[in-house]
């Protein structure tokens, strides 16, 4: 009769069971509501062309399910914009096709106070672009130099690359979240030559002279440059200049652009890791050329192409392959960019006066998104609450059972009210409710216009108003934070997949399929892709349910890792890409990523944990905001450290008469307790096997971040890391299971 909602606590009805006549008499086509989610038309991986069939095991070689492409590219790759050679071509054309066009904007700030979003066109950036590239080449960096970008997103980044694009010199981005040490690093690995920086970051890059002068020569700042710096650097034998210096450096010199070619090398983009060093990916402008062509081709398929009227909000990385090549598109597309002001508490701010018609974003900031949207329902009053739980799914019938308790109605008077509000609840279900609307296959927009006008239209406003399609990568975005956002945002949700030797989107889940909910949909139509089998960890390309590491071939692969060819022979072989993620194929040919393959450990009995299965199992428990699990050959058990959600913990707390701040009750051994009973709970409705189950626990109330280097920039685990800060935890832990 009851059922327990996920990631919640509330307890809902389903009318129908209890209910026949009314629905049958009103609504003869069925029942209004179901949480199983089915794969409606067509046949098996129908959103898939199958290209070669696997084959078994030989050799020693594990065996391989089949080639698949998208079935929007049937008649093949799309082919190579005419004219377009190199990433300079794609911001070149578009400054000839739309020299008045909005190309980048910024907020001016006066007297503390934001303005209006201040454009540079499409022809004033070009012909900064040139002057920047004459003072380049002008300080001896000839094609094939590197040049270094330091800093936020700005309009300096983006004129910076396209004038390293211009003259065929390597980018060299540098992670603005990262701190000196990673930075001395890439400017010594790379042979930086030229930098261009932040203001405020030059002094992480004055640390690194006595090592990176070697190959550094010339600085150059987005702003102001004080005297100080200019010593420091002088004493290096370098030169350094303000942003207005530079551009008149190289004003009275002319020099030709080189031809650039598709397999040059334009950008090489070092990727946080997991471990050891940062890996340098060599990205040519055959990568992103395909990128971009497979891209378009995906959007145009879906009815989504992005125009000269589209507007983007830069405030993801640059230094990160995900908005590189989303600005790239824009650009080609002749489209607008417009940057935040660099702190995450005025992003919607920023916003609301941007009115950007397209959003990407990690699975953080979705999430905080979905938690303060939750946070304005629960406490928006019964009346709100009512209004958007029934515009979003259905009403909570409990609560009237309770508000006839509390009346202290007579109990024929209570069935009464229940029987006729629940017919009314139906009723407004099968016309309303958006999510219902959706799973039969509505559109979003057409699910529940009335609902989207007057309901969710205010979370639409807050993103600016404008937004027509969110783009979720970097990392794996929760089911129900997905679905949550597909019908309140009045816009496209789409998950996408990539890595930065895939130069990014590899794949992304199609607009109004609610059948793709927590996948990443088919391949976008500029890929092979196949599993590959790991027995090791018993997943089987060949099986009924085909489960594999995902290895991916095409033109938008990477040249290889700087001065690491070792590196490049092993996740190269025979022209695909492994790129070391677990996939699971659905029946409707979307991609499920279900592991890592490197995230593999054996315990002391021999068994072997496949952990990031398991994190993902135990993150279903709504009282986790996160969870890190532990174990090695010397132990028979695991031990985790687990963020709880804040929320959750107080309301256990206060429900079961314990008093204490959030970091108090971490430390309180009952909600140790309570915490590992709820993981036990979901272990066993995933039916764990024994050895997988967690046997102890530490609540830390600070989450995992980047700031004491547990997470990378992109919020995936450093386990190493994790492993080194919480050793003396961990050692605890298992002392009190002997």
């Amino acid at each position: 009769m009851y059922k327990f909602l996920p990631r919640g606590h509330i307890i809902a009805v389903r009318y129908e069971d209890h209910l026949p006549s009314i629905n049958s008499l009103a609504f003869p086509w069925g029942h209004c509501y179901s949480q199983q989610h089915s794969f409606r038309g067509g046949s098996e991986m129908k959103h898939l062309l199958e290209l070669e069939k696997g084959r078994e095991a030989v050799d020693g070689r594990p065996s391989v399910g089949p080639v698949y492409r998208s079935a929007f590219a049937k008649d093949g790759f799309p082919p190579p914009v005419p004219g377009v050679d190199s990433c300079w071509d794609i911001f070149r054309l578009s400054a000839e096709k739309f020299p008045g066009r909005n190309m980048l904007g910024h907020r001016t700030v006066v007297d503390g106070k934001a303005g209006k979003y201040v454009w540079k066109t499409y022809k004033e950036v070009y012909d900064t672009v040139i002057k920047v590239g004459a003072s380049i080449r002008s300080c001896g960096i000839e094609q094939g130099g590197r040049c270094g970008i330091y800093g936020a997103n700005c309009s300096e980044w983006v004129i910076s690359m396209e004038a390293c694009n211009a003259h065929g010199i390597y980018c060299v981005p540098l992670y603005d979240t990262l701190g000196a040490g990673a930075v001395e690093f890439i400017l010594c690995h790379a042979e930086v030559q030229i930098a261009f920086i932040e203001e405020k970051k030059i002094p992480e890059v004055l640390k690194t002279l006595h090592v990176s002068s070697k190959f550094l020569k010339t600085l150059v700042s987005f702003g102001k440059v004080t005297s100080d710096q200019r010593e420091v650097v002088e004493k290096f034998g370098l030169a350094i200049f303000e942003w207005d210096e530079f551009l008149l450096l190289g004003h009275d010199k002319q020099f030709d652009l080189p031809t650039k070619k598709k397999d040059d090398v334009c950008t090489i983009m070092y990727t946080s890791g997991t471990t050891g060093d940062p890996k340098g990916v060599l990205i040519s402008n055959k990568s992103i050329i395909s990128l971009i062509s497979g891209v378009d081709l995906f959007l145009l398929c879906v009815n989504e192409q992005l125009t000269e009227d589209d507007i983007y909000i830069s405030y993801l990385p640059l230094a990160h392959i995900f908005d590189r090549v989303i600005e790239e598109m824009f650009i080609y597309r002749g489209a607008s960019i417009g940057f935040w002001r660099g702190d995450v508490k005025l992003l919607v701010e920023d916003l609301g006066e941007l009115k950007p018609t397209i959003f990407c974003a990690v699975p953080r900031v979705l999430e905080r998104i979905f938690t303060g949207l939750q946070t304005k329902i629960s406490t928006g009053g019964m009346l709100k609450q009512t209004l958007f739980n029934l515009s979003y799914k259905y009403y909570f019938i409990v609560s009237i059972l309770f508000s006839c308790w509390r009346a202290q109605l007579p109990i024929e008077v209570s069935v009464f009210v229940v029987y006729w509000f629940t017919y009314v609840n139906i009723l407004f279900i099968k016309i309303c409710s958006k999510l219902h609307n959706m799973e039969r296959g509505s559109k979003h927009e057409e699910a529940a216009k009335i609902c989207d006008r007057f309901v969710f239209n205010k979370v639409k406003d807050g993103l600016g108003g404008k937004v027509r399609l969110i783009l979720s990568g970097a990392a794996p975005l929760a089911t129900h934070v997905e679905q949550f956002l597909r019908v309140v945002t009045c816009a496209h949700v789409l998950q996408g997949y990539g890595l930065t030797e895939t130069c990014a989107g590899t794949f992304a889940s199609l607009p109004n399929d609610l059948s793709m909910l927590g996948t990443v949909g088919p391949p976008v139509p500029n890929v092979d892709v196949r599993l590959e089998s790991v027995p090791e960890m018993n997943y089987d390309a060949l099986s009924e349910v085909p489960r594999g590491e995902i290895c991916i071939r095409g033109d938008t692969l990477f040249a290889g890792y700087h001065k690491r060819e070792d590196l490049t022979e092993e996740v190269m072989v025979d022209g695909w890409f492994h790129t070391g993620d677990i996939g699971e194929w659905q029946p409707n040919g979307s991609m499920k990523i279900i592991d890592r393959k490197k995230n593999i450990f054996k315990l002391s009995q021999g068994e072997y944990v496949a952990v990031e299965n398991l994190e993902n199992i135990y993150g279903l428990v709504p009282d986790i905001d996160s969870i890190w699990i532990y174990g090695n050959s010397f132990e028979s058990t695991l031990v985790a450290i687990v963020n709880p959600n804040m929320q959750a913990l107080e309301h256990w707390a206060q429900t079961n008469g314990i008093s204490g701040d959030f970091a108090s009750l971490c430390q309180n051994q009952k909600a140790k307790e309570y915490i590992l009973g709820e993981l036990a709970k979901i272990g066993k409705e995933k039916k764990l096997k024994g050895f997988e189950f967690i046997k102890a626990v530490h609540l830390d109330p600070v989450p995992f971040d980047i700031e004491r280097d547990l997470l990378t920039p992109t919020y995936k685990k450093k386990r190493p890391q994790l492993q080194k800060y919480y050793k003396s935890v961990i050692d605890d832990l298992y002392k009190s299971l002997k």
